[in-house]
């Protein structure tokens, strides 16, 4: 089995060498940068497993690096912030981070997260019961689950991986309603450490993606959470 590879970017050396210390015991490798420029600069060269982005960092901050990884590579990310803002982890969502820590933290956690992460993007073992409808079609929208594809008015949209998952997860049971705890426990998995507001971040990428369609699939639940509103 390969060793794990860990982009770290954080310009407190002291975070960095607390971080490294940990990760040799846990036999992970660490790619170390000082500042988001850096860390691009590691993405090409180094092509981690998972990307750990302090907010406040020089020459580049943490949300703008998160935001130009995201234009080439899917690579997991958590972003670790000194606030414990609402704002902050939100947007840090809304960029594409997968997860974020609010520091002080312990390394006990980072690599709890990481490899929750890792637990995540494991392919699932299909269910006997959901080989028999492996294809959702609705009004110029299909949804077809062995090719992970999404065709909304004739063309064929990208979804990163939750986004898919949490959309199939609606569309299995049209007009059913899911509370965001439950959507959270179905498609991240009860180990899954993250804040409510994940789910109201995908769902409004979510629904961005499906903005060609002349209706509102995915109707809010005031209160509760979501649903699925159009019957196949």
């Amino acid at each position: 089995m390969s060793t794990m590879k860990v982009l770290v970017a954080d310009d407190d050396p002291n975070v960095r060498e607390i971080i490294r210390l940990y990760f040799e015991k846990q036999q992970i490798e660490l790619i170390a940068a000082t500042d988001g420029r850096e860390a691009l600069e590691m993405m090409e060269k180094e092509q981690p497993d998972v990307v750990i982005l302090d907010v406040m960092m020089p020459q580049l901050d943490g949300f703008e690096a998160c935001r130009e990884i995201r234009k080439k590579w899917d690579t997991p990310i958590i972003m670790l912030t000194a606030k414990d803002e609402e704002f902050d982890r939100v947007l840090g969502l809304e960029l594409g981070a997968d997860d974020y820590v609010t520091k002080p933290f312990s390394p006990r956690e980072i690599v709890a997260r990481i490899r929750a992460i890792m637990r995540r993007l494991q392919p699932k073992p299909k269910v006997e019961d959901e080989a028999v409808l492996r294809t959702f079609v609705f009004e110029q929208l299909t949804i077809d689950l062995d090719k992970r594809e999404v065709i909304v008015a004739g063309e064929k949209v990208s979804f990163r991986p939750k986004e898919f998952d949490l959309l199939v997860q609606l569309v299995k049971s049209p007009g059913s309603v899911w509370s965001r705890e439950q959507l959270l426990e179905q498609v991240w998995g009860f180990d899954y450490f993250g804040d409510v507001r994940t789910i109201d971040v995908h769902i409004k990428k979510i629904r961005q993606r499906l903005d060609k369609l002349p209706y509102d699939c995915i109707q809010t639940v005031w209160g509760i959470g979501y649903k699925f509103g159009v019957d196949n």
